[in-house]
């Protein structure tokens, strides 16, 4: 459940009744809102056994949640989340798109897909230094040197770095170098990675996992924020189906669905999505009407010759116009909600 204090409630309440708790053997998270204060209790409810919450000095009620999830939900934070990096917001109504190559291949063709990138006015860059891949021929990226180079990419063109993260060991490593990790689809159920993201304490990047449901997706974010990180930005990046004239289905339909029951920031990943290069722009604009907080996306200076997911890579240009397009829709969907 949640505990929802008085407008004019003290901290020292607060403390008093997050003490009270802990001591149960309860886990507490706060929420601080702009008017309330939400106290969300972590745990087995049998522990609290006729405890008279209600009556306790400074609360205004009680809230179950009936969710395997607590904390993503909006009962216990009923505000959108706002999560900021490098002086970019994501989520709040700001459009967020990151951008770059599948894989960091070497620090030219990294260098001048972050500027091309950046002059089309990306906010950040994004690149493959871990490639989990399918078979283990596959090229399965840079590792640390990988990190090395978009780290220098982002001294060159200012724009904070997003990676992947494959394993424990991988994200030990990468905390030096990124401002965003990824989890991706395939570690969507990693728990032990992603207990060891939420005691990161950086923003993290969930993407859904290849045939997750929403509700095993948001349980995935659970497991990160229930070690104390809330910056967790979801990511749509299609799910497995029956369908084979593309990639993955692309489930646009999850973007309202989240908003709806959450509070993070939702992003949309056309490409991995698709996993064709002339859908991804339309896709873009179905996933930014929909509601999304943003986009990430495979750009690559020489699609032709990617190592790695070249065939739904988007060309510097073709990029240039992906973000015209999407400005405008942005910018007019703003108009019409606000």
């Amino acid at each position: 459940m949640v505990i929802v204090m008085k407008p004019n409630a003290t901290q020292q309440q607060i403390d008093n009744i997050s003490e009270y708790l802990k001591k149960l053997g309860l886990g507490v998270h706060i929420s601080a809102g702009a008017e309330y204060t939400i106290i969300g209790i972590i745990g087995d409810k049998r522990l609290l056994g006729d405890t008279p919450i209600e009556l306790m000095p400074g609360v205004e009620k009680t809230i179950p949640i009936a969710e395997p999830y607590k904390l993503v939900t909006k009962t216990f934070k009923p505000e959108p989340t706002v999560i900021e990096v490098r002086g970019h917001k994501i989520g709040g109504g700001s459009l967020t798109v990151i951008a770059g190559p599948c894989a960091v291949e070497s620090e030219d063709q990294t260098l001048a897909t972050a500027i091309a990138v950046k002059n089309a006015g990306a906010h950040m860059l994004r690149g493959g230094a871990y490639k989990p891949r399918t078979s283990p021929y596959s090229f399965q990226g840079l590792e640390e040197e990988g990190l090395k180079i978009l780290a220098e990419a982002r001294d060159a063109t200012g724009l904070p770095i997003v990676s992947e993260v494959i394993s424990p060991a991988s994200l030990e490593i990468s905390l030096k170098y990124l401002d965003i990790i990824q989890i991706g689809a395939r570690n969507m159920q990693n728990f032990q990675l992603l207990r060891e993201a939420g005691q990161a304490r950086v923003p993290v990047i969930l993407k859904r996992g290849i045939s997750a449901t929403i509700e095993e997706w948001l349980n995935a974010a659970e497991y990160i924020m229930s070690e104390g990180n809330y910056q967790i930005i979801l990511c749509e990046r299609g799910i497995r189906t029956f369908e084979t004239a593309t990639r993955n289905t692309l489930d646009i339909s999850a973007v309202p669905v989240l908003k709806e029951q959450t509070h993070l920031p939702v992003i949309v990943d056309p490409s991995h999505g698709t996993g064709k290069r002339d859908l991804v722009i339309p896709m873009s604009l179905a996933a930014i009407a929909a509601g999304a907080d943003g986009l990430i996306v495979e750009v690559h200076r020489d699609p032709l010759h990617a190592l790695s997911d070249g065939p739904q890579s988007l060309a510097p240009d073709d990029f240039a116009e992906l973000m015209k397009r999407v400005k405008i829709l942005h910018n007019a969907m703003e108009h019409v909600n606000g």
